[in-house]
């Protein structure tokens, strides 16, 4: 089982943008998404420089994310518990999203493999990401 935390704000997946070209359409991430998905892999492939994992996975990732300012003291503490989390968008599947796409080649060879995800959204003083891999059964593809 991989464990690891990457201190960086969570960012949703943006809807891609398009560019006419001469033969069709070109489609890009927004420059926000694409900045977070580079610095999530480059600091994950620090913390895990081997080879992407291969076969069946399970993820279980906690996206913690920045308070809102102006929130009192008492809901900050109940935040900070865990005990108010984030209902609000971005939802946990377009950060999840994001997360799986930018891993992809780092982590795992693709999202493709990922079997079983387990979700969380937090508020928290330090935004973070902290996220379990671990293979499970054996492949027979």
């Amino acid at each position: 089982m991989i464990k690891i935390t990457i201190p960086i704000e969570p960012v949703e997946q943006a809807r891609p943008r398009a560019v006419r070209m001469r033969r069709g359409v070109r489609l890009y991430d927004p420059a926000k998404v694409r900045k977070y998905k580079s610095d999530l892999a480059l600091r994950a492939r620090k913390k895990y420089p081997v080879e992407p994992l291969d076969g069946q996975l399970s993820v279980k990732v906690k996206f913690y994310r920045r308070n809102q300012k102006g929130v009192s003291k008492k809901r900050l503490k109940l935040r900070e518990e865990g005990r108010i989390r984030p209902t609000k968008k971005p939802d946990a599947s377009n950060y999840l999203k994001s997360f799986e796409d930018a891993l992809n080649g780092v982590l795992w060879k693709d999202d493709a493999m990922i079997v079983h995800e387990e979700i969380d959204k937090y508020y928290s003083e330090f935004p973070r990401i902290e996220f379990e891999v671990e293979k499970i059964g054996e492949s027979l593809d």
